[in-house]
């Protein structure tokens, strides 16, 4: 999937020239654009550089250390994979392999026609239910690996 080259937006404009001069402004802007565009694209990384005067290196080694921060859009389908501890022991680490199985993508990849994409998180919450994966903010809980083609297919009849 080739990435859109984005438009930084007014806002994004406005709100790096409110925190251009504070500290702790890179982190601040990065969350903003995270927050506007689900990733950070890379020319608007090169933008920021410009207008931050922050070498690029520097952005990169952010965004690359802290797991909140994407740089690739996320798929249609944000599916996520519960590897806390209960979810853990119950099969969550058979599921994301499963997962990855199926679409022929990888953990943190997007499938090439945008629908999917798969991440790893520490606890959803839903011990009760482990394993558990979660698609855009439904969860699917008391999973085994023979649930993950039928989870698939329902999203693809949606998409």
């Amino acid at each position: 999937m080739s990435e859109a080259i984005e438009q930084m937006t007014p806002q994004i404009s406005a709100f790096i020239e409110e925190w251009k001069a504070k500290p702790g402004n890179l982190i601040m802007v990065l969350h903003q654009v995270q927050q506007t565009y689900g990733y950070i694209p890379r020319n608007i990384a090169i933008e920021i550089s410009d207008r931050l005067n922050v070498p690029l290196a520097k952005i990169y080694g952010v965004v690359t250390f802290y797991n909140f921060f994407k740089l690739q859009k996320a798929g249609k389908y944000k599916i996520q994979v519960c590897l806390g501890t209960a979810c853990y022991i119950r099969g969550g680490d058979d599921l994301l392999k499963e997962l990855e199985k199926q679409l022929g993508i990888g953990l943190n990849a997007t499938t090439p026609d945008g629908m999917f994409s798969i991440e790893a998180v520490r606890c959803l919450g839903c011990c009760g239910l482990a394993p558990v994966i979660v698609v855009n903010g439904n969860v699917h809980g008391r999973l085994g690996t023979k649930d993950v083609a039928g989870i698939i297919e329902q999203y693809r009849k949606q998409g």
